[in-house]
């Protein structure tokens, strides 16, 4: 795989336009028509500044951006992919006037593949090899997507994560995923799985071989095996590790999963390396928590992905910065609210050794209908397929402040009830190493793993004082309990 950032050239024009040929038209008729194209270089929001500023109306619709590109994918019969690690909300991808790909949601990755739309080469008689690519990002109030307009965050529009391009064979890795079947002090059984893409159908039986790294860089453990492209994740190997250096926030050793799939015909390889943690944990039941079998006590913050002048539009320097300074101050743990953020700060958090509870954006509103539903479970899937390596993630957040109603003119306790459940079957059929949560929705506290009320004395209700009190209540009536929010006194 050969992967490069697009940072820039691009250009931008917030506002909407009467169809995707506005954005390159007077390039052919060369005539007075001109939209006022700005040069950006991403991660970009087109609300850096209005959302923040009480004078200014805060933006909600479309804009888009373009760039040309020059392509040199050096697979035969390869690939050719542009990968977004997040764009909000909605995102149309075109190659040309051509749409290639679409996507809801303003916080997972998504990929488009425009190997046909490239080859094809409508753009040729105005551009030659430079292939014209446009994207619309839409972050448009819809009651029927997640999150609602009445959460107390922005809902940002923009590229504001990286974008990259991406060469691959025509048979790839979509995912590794290394599973930790049992882990304790004395070993660990781990399984590594991975899921091809194969969007030609290729039958042919493809090599992989497996390597295993300790954290000190040594090899540990190589598996050569045959791999059939076909549906789904497939197991490569399975081993185990004796006496393995458990992560810790104290002592966070990483290993490094190498996959590498080789074509024997055609001669290529082309490969996935994943980092991921040997460790175990425990919320006990009307107890502590516990991580590698000792009790821990979680010091812990939250965060947006936000930044003055920049918004959502975090660089990869900012995001490292900002996470050391966490660090520093004294955190091992991490509530990323209320969506699912940037790859780089999983990784950071993995390397820092900063415990995390990771959240879909369902959060207030109720529930809607059909389409809402599929976007939370699209969501959830994607969260925990792209996530599922990082050691530091413990818990996965299915909703927050559920109880809120708002966008929709009926509110029925038991339909979200029902459907907090289908989502808490479907986390743990995706990755049961892990647990459920939730944050304030007493009417479903029982359907999750982990459940974190609202106590904020002081501030919504009572006084600062009377904290302890409802603080045990909350732990009383509770069979898993985490305290993850409150407030300063009033």
């Amino acid at each position: 795989m050969h992967k490069r950032r697009l940072t820039k050239p691009w250009e931008h024009y917030r506002g909407s336009l009467g169809g995707v040929w506005e954005v390159w038209r007077k390039d052919k008729l060369n005539n007075h028509y001109n939209v006022p194209w700005e040069e950006v270089t991403l991660p970009h929001c087109y609300n850096a500044e209005d959302c923040v500023d009480p004078d200014r109306l805060y933006y909600e619709g479309p804009g888009w951006y373009r760039t040309k590109l020059s392509l040199n994918n050096p697979y035969p019969g390869g690939r050719t992919l542009l990968h977004f690690e997040g764009a909000g909300q909605r995102s149309d991808v075109y190659v040309f006037t051509e749409k290639v790909g679409s996507h809801l949601g303003g916080y997972d990755e998504f990929t488009v593949d425009i190997t046909e739309a490239a080859a094809r080469g409508s753009y040729r008689e105005l551009y030659g090899d430079h292939i014209p690519i446009a994207v619309m990002c839409d972050n448009t109030r819809d009651l029927e997507t997640v999150p609602s307009d009445v959460s107390d965050f922005n809902l940002y529009g923009g590229l504001y994560r990286y974008v990259n391009l991406v060469y691959v064979p025509e048979v790839s890795l979509e995912y590794v995923h290394v599973e930790t079947l049992s882990v304790t002090a004395e070993a660990a059984e781990i399984r590594v799985k991975a899921r091809l893409y194969n969007p030609n159908g290729v039958k042919q039986p493809l090599l992989a071989s497996v390597t295993i790294f300790a954290p000190e860089g040594k090899p540990l453990f190589r598996k050569e095996v045959s791999i059939e492209p076909g549906q789904g994740f497939q197991e490569l190997a399975r081993l185990s590790v004796p006496n393995p250096e458990l992560w810790h926030t104290d002592a966070p050793k990483l290993y490094k999963c190498k996959v590498d799939l080789h074509h024997p015909q055609q001669g290529w390889t082309t490969g996935l390396e994943e980092r991921f943690g040997l460790r175990f944990f425990e919320f006990v039941h009307k107890g502590p928590f516990k991580l590698n079998g000792e009790r821990s006590l979680l010091r812990g913050t939250h965060r947006h992905e936000d930044h003055a002048g920049l918004a959502a539009a975090m660089t990869e320097e900012l995001i490292r910065k900002e996470m050391a300074l966490i660090k520093e101050m004294g955190v091992n743990f991490i509530r990323l609210g209320h969506y699912q953020q940037s790859r780089i700060v999983l990784e950071l958090c993995d390397e820092l050794g900063i415990l995390v509870w990771e959240e879909i954006p369902w959060c207030r509103g109720g529930i809607g209908g059909e389409r809402y539903r599929r976007q939370c479970r699209d969501m959830l899937t994607a969260m925990i397929e792209q996530h599922y390596n990082h050691p530091s993630v413990i818990l996965w957040g299915l909703g927050n402040e559920n109880d809120w109603e708002a966008d929709f003119d009926s509110f029925d306790q038991e339909e979200i009830r029902a459907f907090m459940k289908e989502l808490h079957e479907l986390a743990h059929s995706l990755d049961d190493s892990r647990l459920t949560s939730i944050r304030r929705c007493e009417f479903c506290k029982d359907i999750i793993d982990v459940y974190s009320p609202s106590i904020w004395a002081g501030w919504y209700r009572g006084i600062y004082p009377e904290y302890e009190s409802y603080t045990r209540a909350g732990f009383e009536e509770t069979e898993r309990f985490f305290h993850m929010e409150w407030g300063p006194i009033t």
